[in-house]
């Protein structure tokens, strides 16, 4: 699947690209537990999209890293279409 292909809603997104960048991660605490995101942006030969990184997949890549998502989905937040991973998807570095 290519990025240009995603749209909101898209579930059991399976796409290659290259990290392009990532922001700092952010903290903050919910029900007792601190929880750390950040975003990157993923591109590949159609596009970007912003991939949101959650906890330890934030140690995982760095900018210039190829990854591969599996069993993703494209949601909206603040207008802007973003894949994440959930709780059942994979990123791996490839």
């Amino acid at each position: 699947m290519n990025i240009s292909e995603l749209t909101p809603g898209t579930g059991n997104v399976e796409v290659q690209g290259e990290i392009v960048e990532i922001e700092a991660p952010r903290e903050f605490n919910k029900n007792g537990r601190t929880l750390r995101v950040a975003n990157a942006t993923l591109r590949d030969a159609s596009g970007t999209i912003v991939l949101v990184l959650w906890n330890d997949d934030i140690d995982k890549v760095q900018a210039g890293n190829n990854v591969k998502i599996s069993n993703g989905y494209v949601n909206v937040w603040k207008d802007t279409p973003q894949l994440t991973l959930g709780k059942f998807g994979k990123l791996e570095v490839v």
